[in-house]
């Protein structure tokens, strides 16, 4: 059953608009927030076929404003790079022993980077992490040599995203505390990465739906050349 809070915001917005980006999260603040710090998510249904490979979607982007939040970083890493990871910040680096901690059921993480030389490790992991999408990959900047730039990237607000199974990439870009502004270029940033990954294989309207949402709240269309 919805509650009144969500009753009483899905009636401020109009559901066959298609709201300008900035209108959008103006709509989105005035809505009664919920009592906790809401994440403010994105989703963008693709013109694609993602059963074929040559038209996946995926990759990572910085947000200028960051996610407003913690973002947990786990390294696999070695000798000098793991150590340059733990002083980026890197919650817990390690090989063999992190890949059984994770095997064991431990995912209180949000994304994982993995020096090249780590992969031998990490590739077992992918029935684990591969259905989350926190399978590391070159294609995301998640598996590189320069661990720690990563682990400061990924702290500081950069977002992985991956288009699922129906097309549709769900990306948070932000909270319900953000102002309007910080949203929006947040979105912006998101919007043209994205747009700028079109696959060749990929003819006509790429951007079908573009939607904005908090955790509680409705979710808002938006317009957005494509």
């Amino acid at each position: 059953m919805s509650s009144r809070r969500h009753i009483s915001n899905a009636a401020q917005i109009d559901r066959a608009k298609e709201y300008p980006l900035a209108e959008a999260f103006d709509v989105l603040g005035s809505c009664a927030k919920a009592k906790f710090d809401e994440t403010v998510e994105l989703a963008v249904r693709l013109g694609i076929d993602p059963k074929k490979t040559d038209q996946m979607v995926r990759g990572a982007v910085s947000l200028p404003h960051g996610l407003g939040k913690t973002v947990r970083v786990v390294v696999f890493a070695e000798g000098d790079a793991a150590e340059e990871a733990v002083t980026a910040g890197a919650l817990e680096v390690g090989g063999e022993e992190l890949a059984q901690k994770m095997e064991g059921g431990w995912a209180d993480f949000d994304v994982i980077v993995a020096h090249p030389s780590m992969m031998k490790v990490v590739g077992r992991l992918g029935r684990i992490l591969g259905p989350s999408g926190k399978m590391p990959s070159p294609k995301s900047g998640t598996v590189t040599p320069d661990v720690a730039k990563a682990v400061s990237e990924f702290a500081a607000g950069k977002v992985e995203f991956r288009a699922d199974a129906g097309g549709i990439v769900h990306v948070p870009i932000g909270k319900t505390s953000f102002s309007g502004e910080q949203l929006t270029e947040n979105a912006v940033a998101l919007l043209d990465h994205v747009l700028g990954m079109k696959p060749a294989a990929s003819k006509g309207v790429f951007f079908l739906t573009v939607t904005v949402s908090s955790t509680m709240g409705p979710g808002i269309k938006v317009g957005y050349e494509s």
